[in-house]
């Protein structure tokens, strides 16, 4: 069964999320053979990813990494991907691969 699958990228600069990116693919195969696809190709997927807000609190601070960590261990962290899923028009709970580039710096788990 093919699926919309995405990259999706933290862009963190000194501490603060400045912003996300995101490619998507449809593919097809079990999730461990998706998610080894999304991480082979995680850092050429980047130059080409598309780019979005980074979320910011009600007085228009950006988030700190500190933060959305926070909202990880919670399990809540995909909730500020909501406009990316809508984009994509992905299904409630898509699989992700989630890299993080920190100071221009791509953080990939190959």
């Amino acid at each position: 069964m093919t699926e919309k699958i995405l990259n999706l990228y933290l862009i963190i600069d000194n501490g603060i999320i400045e912003e996300f990116r995101a490619c998507s693919y449809e593919a097809a195969g079990s999730d461990e053979e998706k998610i080894s696809f999304l991480k082979k190709n995680a850092v050429n997927d980047f130059a080409s990813s598309y780019k979005f807000d980074a979320p910011v609190s009600n007085s228009g601070k950006k988030m700190t990494y500190k933060q959305f960590s926070r909202l990880e261990k919670q399990g809540k962290q995909f909730l500020l991907f909501e406009e990316i899923f809508q984009k994509f028009q992905v299904p409630n709970s898509p699989l992700v691969c989630l890299t993080p580039v920190v100071d221009g710096k791509i953080v990939s788990s190959n």
